[in-house]
């Protein structure tokens, strides 16, 4: 009987886990819950020191839960069963610190096994980041990004500071518990209150961030062109550029500094880089800024390039079916203006298995494999284009839509020199749904690691303007066209986190290394110490 109810137990503490995880995720109002999601696995794990398979399979089930909820709109596709697949190995991919940990634990001790968890959990976080198989949505860190005033210290640990304070105040909390039963007092609640308490109350006391003089007027575009029955349709482009730009024109001036147009927006089919000076969308651009002249458009397009046979061909490219020649195809954002001179950025965080087959380079013939989602499809390239934007007023940095996920990633661009944050994103692949709204969030985190006003182009919305200290300042609704104006700062103040964010996001690789060759190292001393006895 003892056993039964121990199982339902069990079970009861890995569903109430994975619903505590999805209740505190953006966009949620109960964010508070993320310092208690991890609790029930906690005592889930002290109640299930042996059978390690069906340790295992509830891990699983709290995992399964957690990204089916919080992330079921990922299979909005036109192959569902990708959001399935995609959302049970993640979930099966977050069971491997847990179990490491679980090793732990019972060899080494609980105190050693708490700070194990941690380490092993931001080493999962981290190798998320920068895997071909990436896919950091739900790093912990993440699930503040509707509450910016709880987390202006950002600037200095970012998203990888959060998901600590997270892992950090569900171990005290635990741990209070356990010492509430042995002995019932509430001081065993002071450790969590102020693990809670302090970084909160510091974010609203103090930043050592302070906003200049100057500013600059941008316009962003919300054309609203539905990507899967419009905006790659046969003949669509033409009305598609003439629709943006009387969008643009009904907030630009002579004193409109940038324009912003969304994910694909040019060339929706694809066009040569090397003959973008001559492309027709080009020179009605041209046109247009020609009433502006203190204006560049920029904006998110589908590009080719062509490698001769001298040039290293990569891994990505692909072959020509008429004519001798390899290429690669980008997404990709260009800046132009009256000049002859148009720069052109790659997007190198690409999303697994929609616009990148991983490893292709060791298993070439699932090159075509990625989803079509219209336009090009297959993998696209990696080669890079510029770093970001430059010009004589600011450096610009573009993300193209889940670029904007990565903090260290868009922390290095600001690092390399970028003034100003923008994000070309579509959106409109997965429907009304949490999906563009979490997307539209987790920009304001980037806002705070870096300071930067972060101007967000969406296809069919959330556009919006957000400041350095994470306010949306204005926006457009979801699914309607329309266009914002403000006027932003282009700043060179790095924030601590932008200067040592490689640093911050390496250390618990370090300490995980170091964490297992002491396991391993214990193991072997007390097989000896039983040896020896015997």
């Amino acid at each position: 009987m003892k056993a039964i109810l121990r199982k339902r137990s069990a079970l009861l503490l890995s569903l109430l886990s994975g619903l505590l995880l999805w209740a505190a995720w953006p966009t949620s109002s109960l964010t508070f819950l993320i310092f208690f999601g991890f609790v029930p696995l906690l005592a889930m794990s002290d109640k299930m020191t042996e059978r390690p398979g069906a340790y295992f399979g509830l891990l699983f089930l709290a995992f399964w839960i957690w990204n089916t909820a919080t992330t079921w709109w990922v299979g909005n596709t036109t192959v569902p069963a990708s959001g399935i697949f995609a959302n049970a190995f993640n979930a099966l991919l977050m069971t491997i610190p847990w179990m490491a940990y679980r090793t732990t634990r019972l060899r080494a001790g609980r105190a050693t096994g708490y700070f194990a968890l941690a380490v092993y959990w931001m080493t999962f976080e981290y190798i998320h980041q920068h895997w071909e198989l990436s896919w950091p949505w739900l790093t912990l860190g993440n699930a503040f990004a509707m509450r910016p005033e709880w987390v202006q210290w950002y600037e200095y640990f970012g998203t990888e500071g959060g998901s600590w304070w997270v892992l950090i105040v569900n171990i005290l909390i635990y741990r209070a518990i356990l010492q509430y039963r042995e002995t019932p007092h509430f001081r065993a609640a002071l450790a969590p209150a102020l693990a809670i308490l302090l970084p909160t109350i510091g974010s609203f006391l103090a930043s050592g961030y302070t906003q200049n003089a100057g500013r600059e007027k941008i316009v962003v575009v919300q054309p609203n062109i539905d990507p899967y029955d419009e905006k790659f349709a046969r003949g669509a482009a033409e009305l598609q550029l003439r629709k943006l730009l009387d969008l643009s024109a009904q907030k630009t001036d002579t004193s409109t500094r940038f324009i912003i147009w969304p994910e694909t927006a040019l060339f929706p089919t694809g066009s040569w880089e090397h003959e973008l000076n001559a492309q027709p969308e080009v020179l009605a651009i041209r046109e247009f800024l020609r009433q502006y002249p203190k204006a560049r458009l920029i904006s998110g397009a589908a590009t080719y390039k062509q490698y001769t046979v001298m040039d290293d061909i990569p891994a990505t490219a692909r072959h020509a079916s008429e004519g001798n020649y390899w290429y690669d195809a980008f997404n990709a954002s260009v800046q132009i203006d009256t000049s002859d001179n148009v720069q052109v950025y790659h997007k190198s965080r690409l999303v697994p298995g929609v616009e990148l087959t991983p490893y292709m380079r060791y298993l070439p013939f699932m090159k075509k494999l990625a989803l079509d989602m219209g336009g090009i499809s297959g993998s696209y390239g990696l080669t890079p284009g510029v770093s970001f934007f430059t010009n004589n007023t600011c450096n610009i940095y573009t993300a193209i839509c889940y670029e904007s996920v990565y903090g260290s990633f868009v922390a290095e661009k600001v690092r390399e020199g970028a003034q100003l944050l923008v994000v070309c994103t579509n959106d409109g692949w997965w429907g009304n749904t949490e999906g563009h709204r979490q997307h539209l969030q987790y920009a304001r985190l980037r806002a705070i690691e870096t300071r930067r006003w972060v101007a967000r182009s969406a296809n069919t919305g959330i556009s919006a303007l957000i400041s350095p200290l994470g306010h949306i300042e204005a926006s457009l609704p979801y699914w309607e066209p329309g266009v914002l104006s403000g006027e932003v700062q282009c700043d060179s103040y790095q924030t601590f986190y932008v200067k040592y964010c490689s640093y911050i996001a390496i250390a618990p690789v370090i300490f995980c290394i170091l964490l297992l060759a002491y396991t391993i190292v214990l193991r072997v001393i007390r097989r000896k110490h039983v040896e020896n006895i015997r």
